[in-house]
C-alpha cells in the first residue's frame, strides 16, 4: 500500500464523504510500515482535508439566500450559538465522528483563524491516530 493511497483517504475522511483512513492505517501497521511516519502522513492529510470544510464554511453564507440553498437560518443560527458556547477549544474534538465535520464547518462560517484552526484541529487529529496506531499495534500483537 502507498502513503499516497493514506493521505488521500484520510484527507477525504475528514470532508463531508463517508470514509474510514483507519482501515487503510491498519492495513499498513499490518504490513509492518513505521509507525511515526504513518502518523504524520494520516494527521497531515486529516487536518487539510479538514480545511476543505473551512473554506466551504467561509464562503457558505454568501449562498444562504438562493432557493437550492441546503440549511434553513435557524440551523446556522444553532450551530453558531453551539461554536460560540463552546469556542474555538472545541475544535480539539473535530476528530469525533457525526460533529467532527459539521463542526469544521461552523468554524469557517464563524471566520476563525485559519492558524489556530490548522493548530487546535491538528493537534486533535494527530492525537486520534496515535490512539488508532496504538490499538492497531496492539491488536498485531495478539495476532
Amino acid at each position: 500500500m502507498s502513503y499516497t493511497l493514506l493521505f488521500a483517504s484520510a484527507f477525504l475522511a475528514a470532508t463531508i464523504l463517508p470514509l474510514y483512513s483507519e482501515v487503510v492505517m491498519f492495513a499498513m501497521i499490518r504490513a509492518g510500515e513505521p509507525a511515526g511516519l504513518l502518523l504524520a502522513v494520516a494527521a497531515v492529510g486529516n487536518t487539510l482535508g479538514s480545511v476543505v470544510n473551512w473554506v466551504l464554511g467561509r464562503y457558505l453564507l454568501h449562498f444562504q439566500h438562493k432557493k437550492w440553498f441546503y440549511f434553513k437560518p435557524e440551523q446556522i443560527e444553532k450551530m453558531q450559538g453551539w461554536f460560540q458556547r463552546y469556542g474555538v477549544w472545541s475544535l480539539l474534538l473535530a476528530w469525533m465522528p457525526v460533529i467532527g465535520d459539521p463542526l469544521t464547518l461552523v468554524a469557517g462560517i464563524m471566520r476563525v483563524n485559519l492558524w489556530l484552526f490548522l493548530l487546535l484541529v491538528g493537534i486533535g487529529k494527530t492525537i486520534r491516530y496515535v490512539i488508532v496506531i496504538y490499538f492497531s499495534e496492539m491488536s498485531v500483537a495478539w495476532f
